[in-house]
């Protein structure tokens, strides 16, 4: 009957060395993984400009970015202003989202127009519209 004990706890003892080598292994396995991924993320935010979106599986992951990518952001900054002809052509934001609310305004007051509806509100819509874009302009 001792001799039973004993080699079952001989056999505790191996599996609990096994599970926690198995369990140190998954542990460096999973931050390597980490640190790559996070490494694909700032290079392809670097490379792209947009951040590289997880899987829909995959509901958390957070990582600090390293100064190293800031800097080369910032680094990348100048180069942008060297060329002012690339800026002058992208159009504000702002601007951008104006336009399109006074394009579907001008569209929804045709729509009451051709339903013999009233058009007053939408009138005022696209006046106030208008006017926020030659402020935003301007």
């Amino acid at each position: 009957m001792p001799d039973i004990i004993s080699e079952y706890q001989e056999w505790k003892e191996r599996g609990d060395s096994l599970r926690l080598k198995a369990k140190q292994a998954m542990e460096v396995r999973f931050r390597d993984l980490l640190l790559e991924a996070a490494r694909i993320g700032d290079d392809y935010r670097a490379d792209f400009g947009k951040p590289l979106k997880p899987p829909p599986a995959i509901t958390a992951f957070r990582y600090k970015a390293h100064a190293r990518a800031k800097t080369a952001s910032k680094k990348a900054a100048p180069a942008k202003k060297a060329a002012p002809v690339v800026e002058a052509a992208k159009p504000n934001r702002k601007v951008a989202g104006l336009q399109k609310r006074l394009a579907t305004a001008k569209r929804k007051l045709e729509e009451a127009k051709a339903a013999n509806a009233p058009t007053r509100p939408l009138e005022d819509r696209i006046y106030e519209l208008e006017d926020d874009l030659r402020l935003a302009q301007g």
